[in-house]
């Protein structure tokens, strides 16, 4: 299996890889597989490995000191806390959660509500009874939420869709490069008018906020934060709604279930998490030294994957785990990653999660795959797990 493509260009793999991280668990926790550019990394697929390496002393995510890319060279947006190890990702963390706060996130609830219903009524005024359901409920809600979250309602959301598109899933090194140029250039400007008009959105906030010592985010900190929270705070909710309507749909047992249930919706959610999550494999980890994951020598400067999908369908931890269940209790699931990078966003997503499924499927009780589209075309790449296009009819 080292010829195993993770890159998404395996035939069969983009759509499907289950199988392929099956037959690696099978064979062993981890494993030295190639990616579509030649690149030879280490691939950890098991429940208990993935925890162990997310949360692994020696296993870096500071790629600026790596050996690995070091023909890379780093942008403006590359100084966030998802690209730092302690103390620097502490203090960064620190900063952050003091303002992204669980209570900020339950306050969005109402406006989530009245987005996704203003969502829901374009629909079906279109009067065509069927959508592609990504673009027109996961990612404009979403984008909508962490724009105005950040204080962005003027934000171009095509524009930025594209270059969100080219970060997690590069077409070329130059489009990637040319995205992420745009993007800072975009936010530094954001930055600046925030400054001398700030408002009472998370941006601003962040602008003003200090810890206890009189520490602040810098104007590079603050530009990395904003790209990391616009792109992860909607690219992962994307795909959390797209890849979750995909599984209740492909299971109408499960789909009528929840249906005559409201109440399994929490634990619905959970397993779409579970069972096709928004991310496949987590950003690149470097070690530092040689050290050992899971009982395999990893040499030092070695880059490491580690495979959420995978670890998420390990029948060790997961009984029957291709199954798609939502009376199951999922909970340990590593979609939201685990250890001291456990995604900040995750009570934002999941609450964007509930409320769009549970207004979609009140709102549109026939809902189905629309016969007549075409097959869903999925993200290529080692990150992200979803679709271009979910056509639905109702």
């Amino acid at each position: 299996m080292a010829d195993l493509d993770v890159g998404g260009h395996a035939e069969g793999f983009t759509a499907d890889p289950y199988p392929y991280y099956a037959e690696l668990r099978e064979a062993g926790p981890v494993h030295r597989v190639a990616l579509d550019n030649g690149d030879l990394v280490w691939l950890v697929v098991g429940h208990e490995a993935c925890r162990e390496a997310l949360n692994h002393p020696a296993l870096s995510k500071n790629w600026q000191d790596s050996v690995y890319f070091g023909d890379v060279v780093a942008s403006a947006v590359n100084h966030h806390m998802l690209e730092s190890d302690p103390p620097r990702h502490t203090r960064l963390r620190r900063l952050v959660a003091r303002e992204f706060t669980g209570r900020r996130v339950e306050a969005m609830r109402p406006r989530v509500q009245e987005i996704t219903d203003g969502l829901l009524d374009a629909m079906a005024a279109d009067g065509a009874r069927r959508a592609d359901l990504i673009r027109s409920l996961a990612f404009p809600l979403p984008m909508t939420v962490i724009c105005e979250l950040l204080g962005v309602p003027d934000l171009d959301r095509e524009q930025f869709r594209r270059w969100s598109n080219e970060v997690v899933a590069p077409s070329s090194p130059a489009a990637s490069s040319w995205a992420l140029a745009e993007v800072a250039h975009y936010l530094g400007e954001l930055i600046e008018d925030k400054r001398c008009s700030p408002g009472e959105d998370l941006m601003s906030a962040l602008i003003r906020t200090r810890d206890e010592g009189g520490d602040r985010l810098s104007h590079e900190e603050l530009v990395s934060m904003a790209f990391l929270l616009l792109v992860a705070g909607h690219e992962t909710t994307v795909n959390l709604i797209g890849n979750g309507v995909r599984a209740l749909l492909d299971h109408p047992d499960q789909l009528a279930a929840l249906r005559a249930d409201p109440d399994l919706l929490d634990g619905a959610v959970e397993e779409m998490l579970r069972y096709d999550g928004p991310v496949e494999n987590s950003t690149f980890r470097f070690a530092r030294e040689d050290t050992v994951v899971a009982g395999v020598p990893v040499p030092a400067g070695d880059a490491v994957l580690v495979s959420l999908a995978g670890a998420d369908r390990d029948p060790s931890r997961f009984p029957a785990p291709d199954t798609f269940d939502i009376r199951r209790a999922p909970q340990g699931h590593l979609a939201f990653g685990h250890g001291i990078h456990f995604c900040l966003g995750a009570p934002l997503a999941r609450l964007e999660g509930r409320i769009a499924v549970r207004s979609l499927l009140e709102r549109f009780p026939g809902l189905a795959r629309d016969p007549e589209g075409e097959e869903p075309e999925w993200i290529t790449g080692t990150l992200i797990r979803g679709m271009k296009r979910l056509p639905v009819r109702w």
